[in-house]
């Protein structure tokens, strides 16, 4: 069988791992695909120091590999939006097909480039894209075709979920974890992407297309991060039973569809509630399957390319077959550009539970005042802590409320920060029950 042809643009983590992969394991992934497939060239600013690429055809210019008449599958691995968008662009108006891991080109302008694709007839492919080497794009788009899926909710990046691990199991402060992450390799110099859930919105953007059938709508996720959490919500969340996870979450409502990433109270006997350390997992609700969880290594340069490498196998496979048989990118064939029938619902219209930490003066009143508050907008308490402390020094108070919208109870906490005896902002984390079907 005639080879199939890579180019790999980016020789950076995962660049190098997928370099190696293919270069280590190269007759079992022929095997596997029934042809060899070759790097045809390789497209660099620098190279990963185990990556050696003697005797390759290699190039500064990216844009030459995307033009290369030689090359069958240009694989982008430079990351970033804009660039990533011209190369492969470029790459399909060439009549390439393309594997990305770049889930914020996908997250963004995904609904453009597969529009491309389709045209030109070639496919795309990024399952590294979410979750490194947890193959939960292909699982939720082939092997849950069967399911209407109610939810997904998942631990979709690492370094958040290593920090908040090591705060719970050794009592420390966010700053001090996160410097810790960094100096590891886990977090980056700017950790915002991570800290601040937008590396899990791209992702959870992605799935939650794939899971209901709409288009990909970055934009309208709500996201919020993780550095306002501290020690103590940890602790206190221990002692009422949960554990604080940053979780992307998405729902189907009769309302329309929930996509959000937030620091979320869950249960300890959740599965999720167990995933510790730089591990990623997502669970997915399927109406007929029940409760699936998909769990490993959410990054690192072989697990990722682990999954880069498997969907150049399924290009391989698929070189010869008419593309109109193909499995769609975000698994359903035609998908409504109005989007009205399943909206992104607003945050302030989601429903859900809510840990409040505030400092209040000690005295009398003051509790019964916040429950006044919280009972005006139509929240009843389910969980009261309050530290002992000497009349008119500040205490911690810690609330868990039962359901309610998120409209009521931003009014609520505008409210409760507005009165006298409260310093400072109200901590608020959302809890989820993320009802496993036991």
């Amino acid at each position: 069988m005639k080879p199939v042809r890579v180019g790999i643009c980016g020789l950076g983590t995962v660049g190098g791992g997928t370099f190696n992969v293919l270069t280590r394991n190269a007759d079992d992934i022929a095997r596997r695909a029934g042809r060899p497939i070759v790097i045809e060239q390789v497209g660099h600013r620098s190279i990963h120091p185990d990556c050696d690429i003697t005797g390759i055809n290699a190039t500064t210019d990216v844009f030459e590999v995307a033009t290369n008449p030689n090359v069958d599958v240009l694989v982008e691995l430079i990351g970033g939006y804009d660039v990533a968008r011209e190369l492969v662009l470029t790459a399909i108006e060439n009549g390439k097909h393309v594997v990305t891991a770049n889930k914020a080109l996908i997250a963004v302008h995904g609904n453009e480039i597969f529009k491309a694709a389709h045209e030109k007839g070639v496919i795309v492919a990024f399952e590294a894209a979410v979750a490194g080497g947890i193959p939960v794009i292909k699982s939720l788009r082939e092997g849950l075709g069967a399911n209407r899926i109610e939810w997904v909710a998942g631990i979709i990046n690492g370094t958040g979920n290593y920090i908040l691990t090591h705060m719970r199991d050794e009592g420390r402060a966010f700053e001090d974890v996160l410097a810790e992450a960094q100096a590891l390799g886990y977090a980056e110099s700017d950790p915002t992407f991570d800290v601040e859930g937008i590396d899990a919105a791209h992702k959870l953007t992605i799935l939650a297309s794939i899971a209901y059938g709409v288009p990909l709508q970055f934009e309208k996720a709500f996201t919020e991060g993780i550095s306002r959490i501290t020690a103590e919500d940890v602790e206190q969340a221990d002692n009422l039973g949960y554990v604080i996870k940053h979780l992307g979450i998405s729902k189907r409502t009769d309302h329309g569809l929930e996509l959000r990433v937030h620091p979320t109270l869950i249960p300890k006997e959740r599965l999720l509630a167990n995933v510790h350390g730089v591990k990623n997992a997502i669970a997915v609700m399927g109406d007929a399957v029940g409760p699936t969880l998909y769990y490993g290594a959410g990054a690192g340069a072989e697990p990722t390319a682990s999954a880069v490498v498997a969907d150049i196998l399924d290009v391989a496979r698929d070189i010869a077959t008419d593309h109109h048989y193909r499995v769609p990118y975000l698994a359903f064939s035609g998908i409504d550009e109005d989007v009205s029938q399943l909206p992104i619902m607003p945050m302030e219209d989601i429903t859900t539970a809510y840990y409040l930490r505030l400092l209040a003066v000690d005295r009398p009143g003051v509790l019964a005042r916040v429950a006044t508050i919280l009972a005006e907008q139509g929240m009843s308490i389910e969980a009261l802590i309050q530290k002992e402390a000497t009349e008119g020094e500040l205490v911690p108070i810690i609330l868990l409320t039962h359901r309610t919208k998120e409209k009521q109870m931003n009014e609520a906490i505008r409210e409760i920060e507005a009165m006298a005896d409260i310093a400072g902002p109200v901590t608020r984390i959302r809890v989820e029950s993320l009802d496993e079907g036991e």
